[in-house]
């Protein structure tokens, strides 16, 4: 059962003894929080912030502080959150990913209060910028894929790295403020006994079916990082052209492996780029890069050397956000598995470890 606990009163420091206490006790969060009051008495519900399948996040208001902060109010008859909640508490102190403030678990709802993103979707605001570069565009990638790397080596696949999970914290533009948001399909790599694991230490602990899904869930992280890089740098998505594509036909492209770098943007940005995006968005999982691959490649690590002049826009940011949407959307498209399976699958291996899998994991 979760219980109260507050960060923000340093109850929860990331010592060696709270994360054992976590590791040998995974579904128990009792006495992180000596206070039991409820999420109303401290905080203020403000307008809605968006609205998903099993929960719905709010703009509030602490009563004393008058400080504003984000929550997530999650319904537990549709989704436990014991393992999005011990995610964002181990790892939530890091630079680039949301910080978890307070949770409050008041029977049927847990509130998980967090910092509140005042800069917006990144995609967003990077579309309405009047000038953004190609460096400028790596600064970004380097960023994400820094943060990414890190979850990875620490055994957390994020699993839903859709654009509008990478928000800003402000109004800057910096890199530096922005943040990966929402755990709640996020996954740590657990050995058969149930404790955590790095992937350094699996090799005795871990059976093979869950390395290799854990694998495919990483892979899945990079298509989506590259999907990221790739609307950046022309301006729209590679796999759908606009918000009104049906997901079969959304599907179909992403199963080919096919995508243009001709035309627009392409014909002036360096070939580097397309060199990484390619490695990216391959569409054997096997043959993807890796977040540590990614940081190597040239077009992150010699970024100071890549060109700043203006990218153009030419489809309207709400275009762009739909047909981002509609990608996402298609992916979750469960009755359209058979569709992309035989094209997707390109290995007699792949085609048998895919059959148990859903959509999203034949990326």
């Amino acid at each position: 059962m979760l219980h109260n606990f507050n960060t923000t009163e340093h109850l929860w420091d990331g010592t060696d003894k709270q994360v054992q206490y976590m590791e040998a006790n995974p579904c128990n969060l009792k006495n992180m929080h000596s206070s039991t009051a409820q999420f109303s008495d401290v905080y203020e519900l403000k307008e809605d912030i968006g609205v998903g399948s099993y929960s719905i996040c709010k703009r509030c208001v602490h009563r004393v502080t008058a400080m504003e902060f984000a929550v997530k109010i999650i319904d537990k008859s549709k989704r436990d959150p014991t393992e999005e909640i011990e995610i964002l508490m181990r790892y939530g102190q890091h630079p680039n990913i949301i910080t978890l403030k307070d949770v409050y678990d008041e029977g049927r709802f847990v509130y998980l209060v967090t910092e509140l993103m005042k800069g917006g979707e990144l995609l967003d605001k990077i579309l309405r910028q009047k000038f953004f570069s190609e460096r400028e565009a790596s600064a970004v990638l380097y960023t994400i894929t820094k943060t990414v790397d890190y979850l990875h080596c620490q055994g957390v696949v994020h699993r839903d790295l859709k654009p509008s999970n990478i928000l800003y914290m402000d109004d800057s533009g910096n890199p530096d403020s922005i943040r990966i948001c929402d755990f709640g399909f996020a996954k740590q790599l657990r050995g058969d006994n149930g404790l955590l694991l790095t992937p350094c230490y699996t090799a005795n602990f871990v059976a093979p079916e869950v390395l290799m899904r854990q694998g495919y869930d990483a892979a899945c992280d990079i298509w989506s990082l590259g999907v990221l890089l790739y609307t950046m740098l022309a301006g729209y998505t590679p796999f759908a052209n606009g918000p009104n594509d049906t997901p079969e036909e959304i599907l179909l492209r992403i199963g080919s492996g096919k995508f243009s770098l001709n035309g627009g943007n392409w014909d002036t940005v360096s070939d580097s780029s397309k060199d990484l995006l390619s490695h990216m968005l391959h569409v054997d999982p096997h043959q993807r890069y890796s977040a540590e691959q990614v940081l190597k490649h040239s077009w992150i690590a010699c970024r100071d050397q890549l060109p700043h002049f203006q990218l153009t826009r030419h489809d309207a940011p709400h275009l762009v956000k739909g047909a981002m949407a509609a990608t996402y959307s298609a992916l979750n498209h469960k009755t359209c598995q058979p569709v992309l399976e035989p094209v997707a699958a390109s290995s007699l291996a792949q085609r048998r470890s895919m059959k148990k899998l859903t959509s999203t994991d034949m990326l």
